[in-house]
């Protein structure tokens, strides 16, 4: 096992397999010279505009669009009548209609769409549109909503393989019976936690063009983490072929799954097509918020035992999730959020119960960490609570049952491949931690920052562990593959197609440093990733795309060479399809793998945190955090260790400041005056090192790593804050009034 630290002096190469290597979007997108989305322009284009609901659930009585037809510039207005294919779809349940048909079930839900000359005209037309509304009984509590009324009485998500729940307002239940569930224990620990609901937060909000060809097909130019299933939920809305359909990556200004689901790609294409010109949509901030999925707010009861020397004998748990007004990717989510309740420490015995609720709050689906987070931190809060009981120190208590080969998951599966948790752990809690700064200080350096509000009187420091694990790559049967295809020329030149995103992450560096590792040569270009040339590459989400992608570029240029060599130099092109070793699903009444795995493989981080907390005020910094990571092996060690910072930042922001504030379904903070995310004065300075203990299944020993800092760092924060404050602080985020003593 070879390990890379921080202080390691960054070697900037050309760029092959396992070389830090300069992004080539860096300098562009710092200096403000990168073309995002919203920058897209064509020839005689229209500008797109959405009317949203008003109500969280309410019947659609009337429509009007007399006085937006009537104004200047506009040229078209369509609701879900003049969708001329299917009127719904969803990332995995069609559920979602492409505009509302006979009601309304989230506060933003799209109405119509309106094309014209100007966006100013647009607006206006929007405006115009009159909608007479009944409102309904909004279903906004996810405890209560198994008890009211179904907002899907024809149940979407049921008879695919789940358990049979028949309680109204289920999106999905999970039950995980693992051993005996009623084994006793010496000690037991009990807590409630919450998590809020949080906002990805990228950098640019939805935008996309779309230009019809003149022969009844479409071209979309969109911001997006999947092209191919972009394409195939957009297509049959449409009443098109997929190969009329081209779904082309536009510049994207970051994603952490709030780009999975459609926004505005069905809409746009709709009005092109009606029209016969191009369409352009681009989102405003606060339509932003509305406009995707979010983090799915979280109540979790906990309950573990164990024995007086600290070995886990036994963990009972109830996960409730909201997956607001439809499916998205809620099935997954409580799916993940149960598997990964435990944490990664060996427990023989546990029941662990999870369920999804559709409400009329704003849908969540995939965000960084996706239903690993949750878990974590109410899983670590508990072992901090057992640590305190036992009178063991946090550490060692986590050593004692670390997880490793060999071990058996909750749902059966024994853990292969590498998992090197009490390596990650020791190499985390080694790190040494910052001497503590002396009074009086810069107050930029207190809690509260700016806004020089203490002199450091009342703060308090304290010192937390965490430890968080979670998949990688798709699960329990989810057919994972990855296309890529090779133009390797008689010169020796080459070009590398795949349709993998590059939403921020750096894989469209990896392709590159991959394709000049197997043909041994620099002059290597990557096209356009677009669905019109190379197959489906799967979503750039589940810290799969490096290990997906990385496979399916080494086979193509592999082929491709071989083909080469068969043909006497010539020219060729070879695409491949790489898929990683199957999985098989849960069954839906034991939760058990019903194959050997339900998960390819398993991705492990432990970080240590030191914060400030101002008691009297309840202000907080974080003031460093050091972490250890299992990476299997970095392609790019610089981009590994940016992705942990930023990983790292999103935990930060839920740990301490970010929250959507819904009301009766309603966004109450749809800006980023506020919706407060983590600035460059509120991130700590970040220690990493990597520990490489290359995965066996994965092309290089490669894992994903963009997930495992997000999952770790909110539950390693609070328990920093905890330390300072002696609280229980069993919900994030952390609110001043729950620190004051």
């Amino acid at each position: 096992m070879s390990v890379t630290t921080a202080s390691s002096p960054a070697r900037l190469e050309v760029g092959r397999i396992g070389e830090s290597v300069p992004r080539a979007d860096a300098i562009p997108k710092t200096t403000g010279a990168f073309a995002y989305a919203s920058d897209l322009h064509a020839a005689g284009m229209l500008w797109g505009r959405t009317l949203r609901s008003p109500h969280a659930h309410a019947r659609i009585v009337e429509l009007d669009l007399g006085s937006a037809l009537a104004l200047p510039g506009v040229h078209a207005v369509l609701t879900h009548d003049d969708v001329p294919g299917r009127k719904t779809y969803g990332l995995e349940f069609p559920d979602q209609p492409v505009l509302a048909i006979d009601r309304v079930r989230y506060v933003g839900e799209p109405v119509a769409v309106v094309a014209a000359e100007h966006p100013e005209q647009a607006r206006r037309a929007a405006d115009a549109i009159r909608v007479a509304y009944e409102p309904l009984e909004p279903v906004v509590d996810m405890e209560r909503a198994t008890e009211q009324e179904p907002l899907h009485p024809d149940r979407p998500t049921m008879g695919h393989g789940y358990r049979d729940d028949p309680r109204p307002n289920v999106v999905r239940s999970v039950v995980i019976r693992h051993g005996d569930p009623d084994a006793t224990g010496d000690v037991v620990v009990e807590g409630v936690y919450e998590v809020g609901s949080q906002d990805q937060a990228f950098l640019g909000p939805e935008a996309g063009l779309a230009v019809p060809d003149g022969e009844g097909g479409v071209d979309v130019y969109v911001a997006t983490q999947w092209l191919h299933v972009d394409r195939d939920q957009v297509a049959p809305c449409l009443g098109l072929d997929p190969e009329q359909v081209r779904i082309h990556l536009a510049g994207v200004g970051g994603a952490f799954g709030g780009r999975e689901d459609l926004s505005m790609q069905i809409h746009a294409a709709l009005l092109a097509l009606h029209a016969g010109r191009p369409v352009k949509m681009v989102y405003a901030r606060d339509e932003s918020f509305v406009g995707h999925v979010h983090r799915h707010r979280a109540r979790l009861r906990f309950e573990h035992r164990a024995t007086r020397e600290g070995r886990l004998v036994c963990v009972r748990a109830r996960i409730l999730i909201d997956g607001g007004a439809y499916a998205s990717s809620s099935t997954a989510v409580i799916s993940n959020a149960a598997s990964f309740a435990l944490g990664p420490y060996r427990v023989d015995n546990a029941l662990i119960e999870g369920t999804a609720v559709y409400t009329n709050n704003p849908p969540c689906g995939a965000m960084r960490g996706f239903g690993a987070v949750q878990t974590c931190f109410a899983a670590e809060a508990q072992m901090d609570r057992l640590a305190a009981a036992l009178r063991i120190d946090p550490v060692e208590l986590r050593l004692l049952s670390a997880l490793a080969p060999g071990d058996r998951l909750p749902t059966g599966q024994v853990v292969t491949g590498a998992l090197p948790t009490a390596e990650v752990i020791r190499r985390a809690a080694a790190l040494p931690l910052p001497d503590p700064e002396e009074l009086p200080r810069d107050p930029i350096r207190l809690p509260g920052g700016a806004g020089n509000t203490t002199r450091g009187e009342g703060v308090r420091r304290g010192v937390g562990f965490a430890v968080g694990f979670k998949n990688v790559c798709y699960s329990e049967g989810f057919d994972d593959y990855c296309s890529a295809r090779v133009l390797l020329r008689a010169d020796g030149s080459a070009e590398v197609r795949c349709a993998a995103a590059e939403v921020g992450q750096g894989v469209a560096g990896v392709l590159l440093q991959v394709a000049r590792t197997e043909l041994g040569t620099d002059d290597v270009v990557l096209a356009p990733a677009t669905t019109a040339a190379v197959g489906s590459a799967g979503s750039a989400s589940a810290s799969r795309m490096t290990w997906m992608a990385a496979g399916a570029v080494r086979d193509a240029c592999r082929a491709a060479l071989e083909e080469r060599e068969r043909r006497g130099g010539a020219d060729v092109d070879v695409e491949r399809v790489y898929r990683h070793p199957r999985t098989w699903p849960l069954d839906p009444e034991t939760g058990q793998a019903t194959g050997e795995r339900a998960h390819v493989a398993l991705a492990v981080a432990a970080m240590r945190v030191v914060a400030e907390v101002d008691v009297e005020l309840g202000l907080t910094r974080v003031v460093w955090v050091g972490t250890a990571q299992d990476v299997g092996r970095a392609v790019n060690p610089q981009a590994v260790h940016g992705q942990i910072e930023g990983g790292t930042a999103q935990g930060l922001g839920l740990a301490l400041m970010e929250e959507l504030q819904i009301r009766e379904g309603r966004i109450l903070n749809a800006s980023f005056t506020d919706y407060l995310i983590p600035t460059f004065l509120d991130m700590p300075p970040v220690t990493a090192e990597l520990v490489e203990e290359p995965e066996p299944d994965a092309p290089y020993g490669v894992k994903g790593v963009g997930e495992p800092p997000t999952v770790v760092s909110t539950a390693a924060i609070v328990a920093a804050l905890r330390s300072a404050t002696g609280r229980p602080l069993t919900r994030v985020p952390v609110r001043p009034d729950d620190i004051c003593l």
